[in-house]
């Protein structure tokens, strides 16, 4: 067994072999980058399509019928073939509710390949060019070689910044503070 899939469920398993076929086969084909692209715009494709999303859930879906609407929609949004046909056996499988994991774990491993930390970044407004390069740049500093930050913004933070690295979670928002100040007062009362 890999080291560290003793901390892995079953399906991040299956997604990972699903992710490590995909990635072995578009390296072999030549056709790495843009099926690199693809699946990133698949992961936002499935994010921002409710409908999609409900296709891709349904249970009930026949596998011929499911490949061919599939199909269809990636042909009109302009994936290759590598993708479709990608999708084509997942459909086949009766995975395609698992597509959203697969997308995740396939970014995963190529940010793995690269030597990409992904930084998830929550603050109460968005960051400033300067605060986006401030905040690499303290990374960098950490140990972090090349951060990739992507950005949330949730009003209820107050201020301050929400930032996870794989499993680290560095919290210095106001909203955090409160509570432990809350907290903390309660225990002196």
């Amino acid at each position: 067994m890999a080291s560290g899939a003793g901390t892995q469920s079953p399906n991040q398993i299956l997604a990972g072999r699903y992710a490590t076929a995909l990635y072995e086969y578009a390296e072999e084909a030549g056709s790495l980058d843009r099926v690199i692209d693809e699946m990133d715009a698949l992961g936002r494709l499935i994010d921002e399509s409710p409908e999609f999303r409900s296709f891709l859930a349904n249970p009930l879906i026949d596998i011929q019928e499911g490949t061919k609407a599939v199909r269809a929609v990636l042909q009109e949004q302009g994936f290759g073939t590598p993708v479709q046909d990608f999708v084509g056996v997942v459909t086949h499988n009766r995975r395609l509710f698992f597509l959203r994991s697969i997308v995740q774990a396939f970014a995963a491993l190529v940010d793995k390949k690269r030597g990409v930390v992904r930084a998830e970044v929550t603050s109460a407004h968005p960051l400033t060019d300067l605060q986006s390069t401030q905040l690499r740049a303290r990374l960098t500093e950490l140990g972090y070689g090349r951060v990739q930050i992507h950005e949330a913004v949730d009003p209820s933070l107050l201020g301050g910044l929400v930032v996870k690295l794989g499993a680290r979670l560095y919290d210095t928002s106001l909203k955090s503070r409160l509570q432990r100040l809350q907290y903390a007062m309660k225990g002196a009362a």
